[in-house]
């Protein structure tokens, strides 16, 4: 399976991209803004990994970005449990050459379409750290609505950040 967009193919991960994944991952710019759980340096065996872990969705929650088939960033939904079983997670990140170009907010308008159409899904949130306002555009310019600041709550290489919260509805 396949979303389509102008510039981007978003799809499943496939084992022959752990060598671009980790090319393209690999910088700390990107690790910078994203939970801890995202390796830097992003080794070949965490790329190796990643790819593994997602060969068998069912549906497919977690997309490779590729442009020519190659990956250029990853794109994800993470469901949660109890209230919130139909209010996933959005995380995304991109490859830095590939920044500025409209690539992200053509990824997420895709994947929100995709989750509204294809899965349970009534709402999507997405967290955002203080020092990062280019995912706050991202995520503006695809429709989300910035809902408030949650002071001091990520703690990211010694600091401790405010983050925003943004969310989508399905109606």
């Amino acid at each position: 399976m396949q979303l389509q967009g102008p510039q981007i193919t978003l799809r499943n991960w496939k084992l022959t991209d752990a060598a671009a994944l980790q090319h393209n991952a690999d910088n700390p710019k990107i690790s910078t803004n994203l939970f801890d759980r995202f390796p830097s340096p992003y080794t070949i065996e965490a790329a190796e990994a990643w790819v593994e872990r997602w060969q068998d969705q069912d549906p497919i929650i977690n997309f490779a970005i590729t442009i020519n088939d190659e990956v250029i960033g990853g794109i994800g939904l993470e469901f949660r449990q109890d209230v919130y079983r139909q209010t996933p997670l959005m995380g995304y990140w991109l490859a830095e050459q590939h920044w500025g170009k409209g690539i992200m907010p053509e990824a997420v308008m895709l994947v929100v379409d995709y989750a509204f159409k294809n899965l349970e899904v009534i709402a999507i949130v997405a967290n955002v750290f203080s020092k990062n306002p280019a995912s706050m555009r991202v995520l503006e310019k695809s429709g989300f609505i910035k809902r408030g600041m949650i002071p001091q709550s990520a703690f990211k290489h010694g600091e401790i950040l405010d983050e925003y919260v943004f969310s989508i509805s399905k109606s």
